[in-house]
């Protein structure tokens, strides 16, 4: 049974050397059908940090050979055109909003928030109409990901400079704030110079709101992308106050898998149906995260 519209994934056209082996089209749609998901997004990487890049022609490639399965998003590096706060970024999100894109991102230089080329890129997404996806980092170098402060100040100030820009909270940075933290050093992961990452999350329960809630509140701008397994750490941590959150900000937060490889677990699938089935969510607010905010907020039916 289709159940699920998932906000957050990727593929490539061909298969790349390393460092992740991203499904090919096929691939992404065989899990899919295993999973119950009825389409998804894409979103093209196009900085060079971690992932080997790709042309948004890619993307729009799989979403015109399997039409009712994808919807692209387009993504582009803030230094293009010029590598300067005034390039005519516009011009780029334009073109690529009039062949069906949605979206732009996944952003992920390693590069703060406020750097003015991403505040540069946000501003043209706002002008142009296109939501934002980026993944965060707690670090200025050696990562991939908007690098920002505990407590998210360049985020919240970003929400405040562009009203009209939605944006997906997404990723380690943003979903370790659910709570307060322990240590800023636990909001993320970093890479190992032996080989792999290192690092850890925040477990165990809400004592206290962190910053998120706080800002879910405050900004209507603020969605929530619940893909790929830091925000499932972030809603399942405590499973009390996880279906509270969700059925606060139920109008705003969506279903997502992040998949990254062929076999990648995506826990929240059988997480949202047990809370559903425990009446620990309501039917509605079930429904609405996992699909009809999508299907409202894309115009799919």
């Amino acid at each position: 049974v289709e159940m699920f519209i998932d906000i957050h994934a990727h593929a490539y056209r061909k298969p790349v050397p390393f460092p992740v082996q991203f499904c090919t089209a096929e691939e992404l749609l065989q899990r899919y059908d295993e999973l119950g998901i009825e389409k998804g997004v894409l979103l093209p990487i196009v900085s060079p940090e971690i992932y080997i890049p790709q042309a948004n022609e890619d993307i729009l490639d799989m979403a015109e050979q399997y039409p009712d399965r994808f919807i692209p998003y387009c993504n582009v590096d803030p230094r293009a055109l010029t590598n300067s706060a005034d390039a005519p970024l516009d011009r780029i999100l334009n073109y690529y909003k009039e062949r069906g894109c949605k979206g732009l991102g996944e952003v992920m230089l390693n590069v703060p928030v406020m750097d003015p080329l991403v505040q540069n890129l946000f501003r043209h997404a706002e002008r142009v109409g296109l939501p934002v996806v980026f993944d965060g980092s707690d670090q200025k170098t050696g990562d991939f990901g908007l690098y920002d402060d505990p407590g998210l100040p360049q985020l919240e100030h970003t929400l405040q400079r562009f009203p009209d820009l939605i944006i997906f909270g997404h990723g380690p940075v943003f979903w370790a704030e659910i709570g307060r933290l322990e240590t800023p050093g636990e909001r993320s992961y970093i890479f190992n110079l032996k080989g792999g990452q290192v690092g850890r999350l925040p477990t165990g329960p809400i004592k206290e709101e962190g910053v998120v809630p706080k800002l879910f509140r405050r900004y209507p701008n603020l969605y929530g992308d619940l893909s790929d397994f830091t925000a499932h750490n972030a809603i399942a941590r405590d499973p009390d106050y996880g279906p509270k959150f969700l059925t606060e900000f139920q109008d705003r937060l969506f279903f997502g898998t992040d998949i990254c490889f062929k076999s990648m677990p995506v826990p929240l699938v059988d997480t949202l149906i047990q809370w559903r089935d425990q009446n620990k969510i309501s039917e509605t607010v079930f429904n609405k995260i996992a699909r009809e905010n999508a299907v409202k907020f894309f115009g799919l039916e």
